[in-house]
């Protein structure tokens, strides 16, 4: 089947213009402006509209199996290909946890039965996803299908552990995304150690318990050779770590999240909503993300899509469960407080959200001859307020509920299929 996309400002390497995008048997054929609609079935009016990559998120939770209360594959899915992606990246803390090709076909049988968008699922970096004991069968899992390799949640905490894992993940040229959190530095906090724990009572979250094990995980991969990934940065002693390993030659990429870039802990309230793993920090980190972004140390931004219950979300800052949806959130709100402002150009947000994230991790898909045609078309002028209550994921806690902003996707295609459409 031909679709041909017309009237649009299509995203190219070099920025936005007026071109058309002809699509036939689920690639994108040509690019070009005026593209002749005579041979072309279905011809689709982008006027006024951006025509993207569609956005890819390395780190997303969809809670199945084992928690599908929370999330399921196809409510996530759902939620991604509304909110502009077309390829999630799932962590591993599931039930079982794909710590064996047998544990992950369980969850790879749900992803082809239920997936309205690209799923790649990771493998467990320790058996359990314990961070700690027993090193996986890598080699195993990556024939299996994981597309690398994670125990997000957990940091590891032994060094060999790490060692052993990087040594078998560079033998393998795979690579280990690591949520970096050093238990021996955690004093049972649930937010920032900061203004606002300090001001109301809070037991704080200290920056050390992430920026030490970044510290410990960049001297491992250089010693190996391993392609490592940091999760979730939301510390500047992380951000200025990344960037010296990365002039040294480690092979080092990292992804920070939107609430960090555009939130910190004195926007904090007493509502579970804004309580996360890493927390919210303080505006000198907030910055040096920022910062990061821009000259290319923090590569990409992920949602950490992480959906509750409303019960497990509903008992304050200091009892709620750690972790707020993304999937329908992020483009909007990255685009109206970074990109409308001048922080960022809209052509580096879809970089660090589309092509960025599918280099680092060979994910398929993209704009451009000859690749699967995964897209969307964004709408950028309308105003509206973000309302959880329409959310087609299953979770509902955002710190950006009654937000108002701009730039809202309105179709998605996967290998030229319509997936999504407003």
């Amino acid at each position: 089947m031909k679709r041909l996309l017309v009237g649009g400002m299509t995203y190219t390497p070099t920025g936005f213009f007026p071109l058309d995008v002809l699509i036939e048997d689920g690639c994108v054929v040509r690019i070009g402006r005026e593209l002749s609609r005579s041979d072309s079935p279905a011809v689709l009016d982008c006027s006024g509209k951006y025509i993207v990559p569609g956005f890819a998120d390395v780190h997303v939770h969809l809670r199945e199996p084992g928690f599908s209360y929370k999330e399921t594959v196809a409510t996530g899915t759902a939620a991604g290909a509304r909110g502009g992606y077309t390829a999630l990246c799932s962590m591993p803390n599931l039930n079982p946890p794909p710590d064996t090709p047998e544990h992950l076909a369980v969850e790879q049988e749900a992803i082809r039965r239920d997936a309205r968008i690209r799923v790649y699922p990771y493998g467990c970096i320790t058996m359990g996803q314990t961070g700690r004991g027993e090193v996986t069968d890598m080699a195993a899992l990556s024939q299996a299908g994981a597309v690398a390799f994670s125990d997000d949640g957990k940091g590891v905490q032994q060094e060999e552990r790490m060692h052993e894992a990087m040594e078998r993940a560079a033998a393998l040229g795979q690579m280990i995304v690591a949520h970096c959190e050093d238990e021996s530095l955690l004093t049972g906090g649930w937010i920032h150690e900061g203004v606002y724990a300090a001001a109301h009572g809070h037991k704080g979250i200290s920056s050390a318990s992430e920026w030490k094990q970044v510290e410990r995980d960049l001297k491992l991969a250089e010693e190996t050779g391993c392609r490592y990934h940091v999760c979730h940065v939301s510390t500047k002693e992380s951000v200025e770590l990344i960037r010296q390993a990365k002039a040294r030659g480690v092979r080092v990429t990292c992804e920070t999240g939107p609430h960090y870039l555009v939130l910190c802990d004195e926007d904090l309230q007493e509502d579970g909503r804004f309580k996360m793993n890493p927390p919210l920090r303080g505006k000198e980190d907030r910055d040096a993300l920022i910062a990061g972004l821009l000259d290319g140390t923090v590569d990409m931004i992920a949602t950490d899509h992480a959906p509750h219950s409303a019960e497990e979300k509903g008992r304050g800052l200091e009892k709620s469960l750690m972790g707020i949806v993304g999937l329908e959130t992020a483009f909007p709100v990255l685009y109206t407080h970074l990109v409308l402002p001048g922080v960022l150009t809209l052509e580096q947000l879809v970089e660090r959200m589309s092509v960025r994230p599918r280099q680092v991790f060979g994910l398929a898909g993209g704009l451009e001859p000859g690749q699967p045609a995964d897209l969307a078309v964004l709408e950028l002028t309308e105003e509206y307020e973000i309302d959880p209550g329409t959310f087609l994921s299953m979770g509902r806690a955002t710190p950006f509920a009654g937000w108002k902003v701009r730039g809202r996707n309105t179709m998605t295609m996967v290998e030229g299929q319509i997936v999504w459409q407003e």
